[in-house]
């Protein structure tokens, strides 16, 4: 048998994308026990984006949620299929669609904002409130922009 005697690259326990990953997948977990299959969060996003700003064309959206046009155009069209929103035509530029909640949209966005927010508790339970406000702004910081 062969020893290894040369110490890995990376402590993965210490390396911050593989804890990223990590977190991520305890997010997704989390958010399908709080959720469950209704939405999953980037549609929570879009939902709760949408409410915000009223409207949004699709590369609002993209830039709200840091995501490509491909995925935006995706979950559009499975929310428009789903009759959460609409696409409609600008009052202000007929020859631009937005995207808007519909009420079920809206119905569905307010029977589950609570338990997406309980993800945040559930998520960050082995935290002093200091150190969630810390997270939170370390995070916002790696990500370079304002919270959504």
């Amino acid at each position: 048998m062969t020893v290894v005697t040369d110490p890995l690259p990376l402590d993965l326990a210490r390396h911050t994308g593989f804890l990223v990953r990590r977190t991520q997948q305890v997010h997704l977990a989390a958010w399908a026990q709080e959720v469950g299959p209704a939405l999953t969060n980037v549609q929570f996003g879009v939902l709760n984006v949408l409410h915000r700003l009223g409207e949004a064309s699709q590369r609002e959206l993209c830039d709200a949620l840091d995501l490509d046009r491909s995925t935006v155009a995706g979950l559009v069209a499975r929310l428009e299929a789903r009759r959460l929103v609409a696409r409609v035509r600008a009052a202000t530029d007929r020859r631009r669609n937005v995207v808007r909640l519909t009420p079920d949209g809206l119905d569905l966005l307010r029977s589950v904002v609570a338990s997406a927010a309980h993800v945040d508790d559930v998520l960050t339970a082995a935290l002093t409130p200091d150190e969630r406000t810390t997270l939170q702004r370390l995070l916002t910081k790696v990500v370079g922009d304002d919270p959504v």
